[in-house]
């Protein structure tokens, strides 16, 4: 029987290595392995978090959390306050101006708009489409919001049509 004391590393018989049955010389390779450079050029790295440069501000006045980059509004989340039946902030619509769509701006409202929420001690009731689906996919960052408190908000939306 083989084992390293009793033989030189010279004389020992190849064995395969614990890389996945590969043997040792397919074991000392580079891994990864360079990818042709057309792979490269597909697998950019995009940012989850948004662009950089991109502030995101509460004008709650006007009801917006607005995303600004250069000075210039490019992305807003309009919301309303819910005071009944538990105080909420209850996001309505989401924009991102067209050239800066698929740039992670919409996603970094939603995920500030949950943090204002958490911050303030309050629940997000969403009905905006975008934001629904992004508390469906963040689920540890959005909390699922109460149906009698949804309901409430569509019933403050209908008496108040001329605020959206």
């Amino acid at each position: 029987m083989w084992t390293p004391a009793t033989v030189s590393s010279r004389s020992a018989p190849i064995r395969p290595s614990r890389c996945l049955g590969r043997t040792r010389s397919a074991a000392r390779r580079p891994w990864p392995r360079p990818r042709p450079e057309w792979r490269r050029r597909q697998r950019k790295k995009r940012s989850v978090t948004g662009v950089g440069g991109v502030e995101i501000r509460d004008d709650r006045g006007a009801g917006r959390l607005e995303a600004v980059e250069g000075g210039e509004v490019v992305g807003r989340i309009e919301y309303f306050v819910l005071d009944e039946p538990v105080p909420a902030l209850v996001p309505v619509h989401t924009v991102v101006e067209p050239a800066h769509e698929g740039k992670g701006i919409a996603g970094s409202l939603a995920r500030e708009l949950y943090g204002l929420a958490a911050r303030e001690g309050v629940v997000v009731a969403p009905l905006c489409p975008y934001v629904v689906r992004w508390a469906a996919r963040h689920p540890e960052e959005a909390p699922a919001a109460d149906p009698e408190l949804l309901r409430g908000a569509k019933r403050w939306l209908a008496e108040h049509p001329e605020r959206f």
